[in-house]
């Protein structure tokens, strides 16, 4: 397997792994029919942590949302003991229905209702990018983790900027695209590996590993999708209301719903076509920590 910038294996650089698995991106696109373009990022997204692999173990799911990727992902790896965690009332409601956790808190990931080291290992699905402060996150699965648990991530990369097209209109500024485009996103960094390895390590956790994914053509096929649905709602309120929030306005988020099987299964081979191949850069990354003995002390833990 080859490499990517950061020195993490570069999924597809050897050619054979860059293609969609199309069961899964059928299965998303049934989940989450008002987003088609996400359908393609989480679907490269979950069999990059199916070959990865999840550890044993009671798990917490940082930023759970409604629950349904993880039931996905649970669904291609077997089943786990899991407690789910995200500030979104709405969303935390909808987790709960899925019966896929234990408990699902309702709460921001600097502050989790849980003791101290009880906790095997930690996912979070992009999530990180998102946070304004993440030192208090990444010191609070610090604290909940056991020593030897994993914390297994993923993120926008370094090079995410890199893979996408940019503007279509000529003379279009690129640099206001991405602003605009960041702000719809709500992404506020690109980390590389080292980044995140300094980060980790202030909180006594190191990384074990740190592959790269999402292709540049994978990347370039959900940014024209994306220009055409969550690009155009987000225009259409403003620049002012996160794409959630328009989606639930216009009702379409409502538990339940999902596109017909059949349609989903013509869908996909269009959206999918032509993104076999190798690519020198990635969009995205998946980061595997180990929290260390002797770390730093954690806060004051809670008790549940």
């Amino acid at each position: 397997m080859g490499h990517g910038h950061d020195g993490g294996p570069a999924r597809g650089a050897a050619g054979g792994l860059a293609s969609l698995r199309r069961d899964l991106l059928v299965r998303f696109l049934r989940d989450y029919p008002f987003q088609p373009a996400t359908a393609i990022w989480r679907a490269v997204e979950v069999e990059e942590l199916v070959t990865s692999g999840l550890p044993p173990g009671r798990g917490l799911d940082l930023g759970c949302g409604d629950g349904l990727l993880t039931q996905i992902l649970l669904a291609e790896v077997g089943a786990r003991e899991m407690v789910g965690v995200d500030p979104d009332p709405a969303e935390a409601s909808q987790a709960r229905m899925l019966g896929i956790y234990a408990t699902v808190h309702e709460a921001g990931g600097e502050r989790i209702p849980e003791r101290d080291e009880s906790f095997d290992w930690a996912l979070s699905n992009s999530v990180l990018e998102h946070i304004d402060d993440i030192g208090p996150v990444i010191a609070e699965i610090a604290r909940v983790l056991r020593t030897g648990g994993q914390f297994v991530f993923t993120v926008p990369g370094p090079d995410f900027h890199q893979c996408l097209r940019g503007p279509i209109v000529p003379g279009a500024s690129r640099a206001d695209y991405l602003h605009h485009l960041d702000a719809r996103l709500a992404h506020r960094r690109y980390w590389t590996r080292d980044q995140w390895e300094s980060e980790l390590a202030r909180h006594g956790m190191h990384v074990v590993s740190a592959s790269s994914y999402l292709t540049l053509a994978e990347v370039r096929r959900w940014e024209s999708i994306a220009r055409v649905t969550a690009g155009v709602l987000y225009g259409l309120g403003g620049r002012r209301s996160r794409p959630i929030e328009i989606q639930r306005r216009l009702g379409m988020r409502k538990a339940g719903r999902r596109m017909p099987a059949p349609v989903a299964r013509s869908l996909a081979p269009f959206m999918a076509a032509g993104l076999k191949g190798s690519s020198q850069v990635f969009g995205c990354l998946l980061i595997r920590a180990s929290k260390v003995a002797n770390g730093p002390t954690p806060a004051a833990g809670r008790t549940g």
